[in-house]
């Protein structure tokens, strides 16, 4: 990485994202007989990989419900999944007092104002390139890659910069 991670990037042991527009490219497909499609970014998956090596753990909170989400996160070993959730900072909560991880151990990235209260209330609050300018202004980071297009990879990079798990993740791959 170029950019040095940043200070509140530290410490982290647990990552939150929201799906739509941040997992995805917050587009709805539909397909000729009704079913819902979502593109997911390859990049995406193998950042949350990266973190579950380095016991850095993925958590999903999203205000809509959907078999594909919960067939991603299987793929990619996401064990807690939270669908349907309109109030993501109560969801947020309840899911660190599950996990026994403080807000100062947890990471969210959002793009759009739902996501706002659990953005402000983690240690390390992140916007994706395209989100609202309001989720921008309260961001701790602001992505140089949009939702669905390598945001959550970039972020994991940062994580695995912060926490001095980059240079032997990389490494392995050389």
């Amino acid at each position: 990485m170029n950019q040095a991670a940043p200070a509140t990037a530290r410490g982290i042991k647990l990552l939150v994202l929201d799906v739509d527009g941040v997992l995805t490219d917050g587009g709805l497909y539909f397909g000729a007989s009704g079913e819902q499609l979502k593109r997911f970014s390859i990049l995406d998956g193998l950042g949350i990989k990266l973190l579950a090596d380095c016991q850095i753990q993925t958590a999903i909170i999203t205000g809509r419900s959907s078999a594909i989400v919960q067939q991603r996160a299987a793929e990619l070993n996401i064990a807690h999944v939270i669908q349907g959730r309109e109030d993501k900072l109560q969801a947020l909560q309840e899911l660190l007092r599950q996990l026994k991880v403080s807000q100062a151990e947890t990471a969210y990235v959002g793009d759009d104002l739902p996501d706002l209260a659990a953005i402000n209330y983690c240690q390390f609050g992140v916007a994706v390139a395209n989100a609202h300018s309001e989720v921008k202004k309260h961001a701790n980071w602001v992505c140089q890659q949009r939702g669905g297009n390598g945001a959550v990879r970039e972020v994991a990079d940062i994580l695995l910069q912060a926490n001095n798990h980059y240079a032997a993740t990389i490494a392995q791959y050389v």
